[in-house]
């Protein structure tokens, strides 16, 4: 790379991409033509999904040959029998060629396969419709893992969380306005078919021209062989997801997410109607607010993760799916008896279904805490050569648990389970499978506990924070102020980190599992435990040899002064062990705090930000291995922590 000073221009370019909104990327050519084409491409979807379900059941004598009880699930199988059958295939193809050159063939695809679904409605022949409901679930299997294997290509990775918050929230508004124009097409009694058919070649058309506007992308692996047998394929993807726990669990969490959201947007026509005792047309207001609700996550992502891939905010998610499912549950039945179907104005002029919309809207938007920070860890941990193919295992497992939600959902209906406790029961299902998820991956737990720590009560002001290395093998060195150090400096760094910590911490049952799983290293002064002294720095020396960041306190104990204690010689024996750069940090503003050793410590109020909840952690320049004596750092980190303890 280039050493040269940036000119005015690209200097501006850099601090609008590292400061400025996502909705930037609309302005982008990077970014806006996949965007809307993907828009485009959910958009249609939902128009031919939701005309062809509205028109078979309430025009079934029109097509012969069709049960309107069953239509509507015989749809929603139809479009994600090819996810099953094609998603291997598809994953190969996206990782062997221009994803724009591909993403121009599948809408090329799409004006075929509506030419063929206009037919359908033009002629009310289900049999075509039928055929055209398969060809767009190809055509989406097909792009799946082309849109999220083309957005790590295309944005730097402070921009992942807001383009997948982007794409996020655009498919569900995307979905919302197909759902409206389907049905309202669909409920003109003379010319619904007509209306439907020309749509849906419209909006295929528009998608296609956008198309040409994506930019290149440069083919991942151009030289893979594609293996053509599904089983197998799906066999190999599956294996390839799961070589990185981290990822193969984020996947099963993205599909958890799946199944809940199939759940609930299955289950409206009949809440509605049985619960509710509304009208279809309330249908499109609790999809409005479902789909309004996990938008409106999706964009907060990015400010609530200060632009980085923030994990901890996907427990956040799970327990406010959690709380708010349940919660639902209650609302459905303190419901006021009503004898009618009531219209939409009806419906809002009751004040207990307001609750009803409050509940779906912030349980879909945990929903966007939990899924966009889910799709950017898999995009940044993926080995790029085989992104294309994770996401694939993705959709393989999305359509999957799609399926087992269905047949759960017909069981317990079967059994006399109503609706709310459909909603019950899938909460429930929901803490259990987080709680299995996080008990396996304590570095969900770990951020989630650090991001409370840091947006609950204090106020956290970065100084050169970009020094801490995004990849590669480092020794960060820092003051030891409290027993939240290690907290605080987790939820600032871009990717995690091994912590040299006192092993009585992992005497205590809970945070010490917690940091055990987390890969702490424990270590004892040498008079107390010699021989674990010595597997500290050799365990250290080893995660280095394996690219990790490994953060250590030099003074061994917390200060109970507010000045520090003199740094001792570990980082030495790290270094003589496993030569790597040394960042010396600063922590300033937790003495005083209720974690340190000050005798007028005082608890920080939640969400106050006064004085005593301002924090610094300043971040000095990488040293040389040669460079970084105990007594050159102790000066580097006294400087940087400045007057202010």
């Amino acid at each position: 790379m280039s050493d040269r000073p940036l000119s005015a221009a690209q200097r501006a370019r850099r601090t609008e991409r590292e400061h400025g909104s996502q909705f930037r990327l609309l302005r982008e050519r990077r970014f806006a033509p996949f965007f809307w084409t993907q828009f485009l491409g959910a958009m249609n979807d939902n128009v031919f999904k939701i005309g062809f379900t509205s028109l078979v059941t309430f025009q079934a004598a029109r097509f012969s040959g069709v049960n309107a009880d069953t239509a509507a699930f015989l749809i929603s199988a139809i479009f994600i029998l090819p996810f099953v059958l094609f998603s291997a295939t598809s994953g190969q193809v996206a990782d062997k060629y221009d994803k724009a050159m591909l993403t121009r063939f599948v809408k090329t695809f799409e004006i075929g396969v509506m030419l063929v679904g206009g037919a359908g409605f033009w002629l009310h022949n289900a049999t075509l419709l039928y055929l055209c409901t398969f060809l767009m679930g190809v055509h989406s299997t097909v792009f799946g893992p082309v849109k999220y294997a083309y957005l790590p290509q295309h944005l730097e990775k402070s921009e992942l969380v807001g383009g997948n918050g982007m794409v996020e929230m655009g498919t569900f508004v995307a979905i919302l306005l197909g759902t409206i124009l389907g049905g309202a097409a669909a409920g003109s009694n003379v010319h619904g078919a007509t209306i439907l058919a020309f749509s849906c070649v419209a909006i295929a058309l528009i998608g296609r021209a956008a198309s040409g506007f994506v930019p290149p992308s440069t083919p991942s692996q151009p030289d893979l062989r594609i293996n053509w047998n599904p089983v197998s394929e799906t066999w190999r993807n599956l294996k390839l997801a799961h070589q990185n726990r981290t990822v193969f669990l984020s996947l099963l969490g993205i599909s958890w997410l799946w199944f809940v959201g199939a759940t609930f947007l299955s289950s409206f026509f009949r809440f509605a109607k049985e619960v509710l005792s509304a009208n279809p047309d309330v249908v499109t207001v609790l999809l409005a607010t479902f789909s309004i609700g996990i938008g409106t996550g999706s964009l907060l992502c990015e400010r609530l993760s200060k632009k980085r891939i923030e994990i901890g905010l996907v427990p956040l998610g799970s327990i406010g799916i959690s709380v708010f499912a349940i919660d639902l549950f209650f609302a459905s039945h303190s419901l006021p008896g009503v004898g009618h179907l009531q219209t939409v104005g009806e419906f809002m002029a009751l004040p207990a279904h307001w609750r009803v919309l409050a509940d779906l809207f912030l349980l879909a938007m945990f929903g966007g805490f939990y899924s966009v920070p889910l799709y950017a860890l898999i995009q940044s941990r993926s080995q790029p050569s085989h992104r294309a193919r994770i996401i694939a295992a993705n959709n393989i497992l999305n359509s999957l648990f799609m399926i087992v939600s269905a047949l759960m959902a017909v069981a317990l209906t079967s059994a006399g389970v109503g609706i709310p406790g459909l909603f019950l029961v899938t909460a429930l299902l929901n803490v259990v499978v987080a709680v299995y998820i996080y008990s396996l991956v304590p570095e969900f737990l770990l951020r989630f506990v650090a991001w409370l720590l840091v947006h609950t009560f204090y106020r956290i002001r970065l100084v050169h924070a970009e020094r801490i290395p995004e990849e590669g093998a480092a020794v960060l060195v820092c003051n030891h102020v409290s027993f939240v150090d290690a907290i605080v400096i987790m939820a600032e760094s871009p990717r995690p980190i091994r912590f040299v910590m006192d092993h009585r911490i992992f005497r205590t049952p809970f945070v010490g599992w917690l940091f055990r799983h987390a890969k702490a290293i424990p270590i004892a002064p040498a008079h107390e435990d010699a021989e674990l002294l010595k597997r500290a720095y050799d365990s250290c020396a080893k995660a280095l040899d394996e690219g990790d960041l490994v953060c250590i306190f030099p003074e061994g104990k917390l200060t109970k002064t507010g000045e520090m204690n003199p740094f001792r010689h570990g980082v030495t024996e790290i270094l003589q062990r496993k030569p790597a750069p040394v960042v010396p940090m600063a922590l300033r503003g937790l003495w005083g705090s209720y974690w340190s050793r000050n005798t007028d410590a005082r608890f920080p109020r939640p969400l106050q930000k006064g004085v005593m909840s301002r924090l610094t952690l300043a971040v000095g320049e990488p040293l040389e291995p040669g460079d970084a004596s105990p007594e050159h750092l102790q000066q580097i980190v006294t400087e940087l922590r400045g007057a202010r303890k």
